[in-house]
């Protein structure tokens, strides 16, 4: 059996944040589409999710246009069964990644990040499949008194998430 590697780097708009993960039932699009909605009434999003059974389609959704399209199109060039790609808007991924996890349907998270990704799929005769991700880039250093000073300061004034 031969089996080929693939790198499939995800394009999203720089201002959004990119959740992929595995899923096992098509109902996941609508109970997704639920995460996101009842989470921040203003955030934007848009929802890919690919078939793996007949008829082995892309179903999608989301409240905008351009993210619905940004998924369907990663998910796409991803082409593994079962996988879905979730680009967001006006939210962050800590905002509802406890409830994508939570979702009947999903089997596991492979990222959620603003950095640039990779995802790393596998080919072998039967189709696609996911292997891993690349999330950003390696780190450069080991954070020091000033860089705790910053990370302290965006999470509790530019984010918000401390006191």
């Amino acid at each position: 059996m031969d089996v080929k590697f693939e790198v499939v780097k995800m394009e999203y708009p720089e201002d959004t944040n990119i959740v992929i993960g595995q899923t096992h039932f098509i109902k996941t699009i609508e109970d997704l589409y639920e995460v996101m909605a009842t989470a921040s009434p203003n955030s934007k999003f848009g929802i890919a999710f690919n078939e793996a059974s007949d008829p082995y389609l892309i179903r999608h959704d989301g409240n905008d246009d351009e993210l619905e399209k940004c998924a369907i199109d990663n998910a796409q060039r991803i082409g593994a069964g079962h996988v879905f790609v979730l680009v967001m808007r006006g939210i962050y991924p800590i905002s509802v990644l406890n409830a994508i996890k939570s979702t009947q349907e999903v089997c596991t998270v492979y990222a959620a990040t603003a950095n640039p990704i990779e995802v790393v799929v596998i080919i072998t005769e039967q189709g696609r499949g996911v292997v891993s991700v690349v999330d950003g880039f390696p780190p450069k250093g080991i954070e020091r008194d000033e860089d705790i000073s910053k990370r302290k300061s965006l999470l509790r004034q530019a984010i918000k998430y401390k006191r």
